[in-house]
């Protein structure tokens, strides 16, 4: 009697395992990647005005005077074409030291006032830094070339990518010999992101007397990742 429902127990196991196994869903798996090129339509230019006093009253009303100056020849090329931030301001001694180990000692202050222009004609970019250049900024700090609305470009590096990852998870179901059934799943390996463009500048006055300041804006790469599963029998 024992040994009789020790085998109809082994036989209801076997059972359900057979039930299990035709229930499992198979499944191949891919990914896939793209990079999209865009022209930036956009661009930022840091301006910083620095000046030196022996006082730190006297290097802030310098500093005033040359920034004013700054500001309305930057907005004169301008126009309506973009706007100027103040983004830092600040005044620091300058100390001078000695070799012989005695205490630093201040020799003069300096006064930083730091300056943010965006402006979407890029054709003013080389423009705006000659005259702020002959205006009295002395420090350009860099550009940065950017797209103003840079949804469409993740868009279509995501759609490029996940038809990437598609067709590789196809083409091995198929060699495979594995009819696809439907997509189960699909996800973005990392999120695609428009990063900033820099081109670092360094200008003066002097040097940009003789010629305009030539600007290349490049292209901007918008990559992104995609994996996609499918579901096969």
């Amino acid at each position: 009697m024992l040994r009789s429902l020790l085998c109809t127990s082994v036989l209801f196991v076997s059972a359900i395992s057979a039930q299990d196994k035709a229930k499992l869903t198979h499944t191949v798996r891919a990914s896939g990647e793209a990079t999209v090129s865009a022209k930036p339509d956009r661009a930022q230019i840091t301006i910083a005005v620095l000046t030196q006093a022996s006082t730190a009253q006297a290097a802030s009303a310098k500093n005033a005077t040359h920034t004013t100056d700054v500001l309305a020849a930057v907005k004169r090329t301008l126009g309506v074409n973009g706007q100027v931030t103040t983004t830092g301001y600040s005044i620091a001694p300058d100390y001078q030291y000695s070799r012989d180990g005695s205490p630093a000692k201040v020799i003069g202050y300096n006064a930083t006032n730091t300056v943010l222009v965006t402006v979407d004609d890029l054709s003013l970019v080389g423009k705006i830094i000659d005259s702020a250049t002959s205006a009295g900024a002395n420090n350009i700090n860099n550009i940065a070339f950017m797209l103003r609305n840079d949804e469409p470009v993740r868009a279509q590096a995501l759609a490029e990518a996940a038809g990437k990852a598609r067709a590789s998870a196809e083409a091995i179901a198929k060699a495979l010999n594995l009819p696809v059934v439907g997509i189960m799943n699909a996800e973005a390996t990392e999120a695609p992101t428009v990063r900033p463009m820099f081109a670092q500048v360094r200008a003066t006055a002097q040097v940009n007397a003789g010629a305009p300041t030539p600007i290349e804006t490049g292209t901007l790469d918008v990559h992104a990742g995609v994996v996609v599963t499918l579901q096969v029998q």
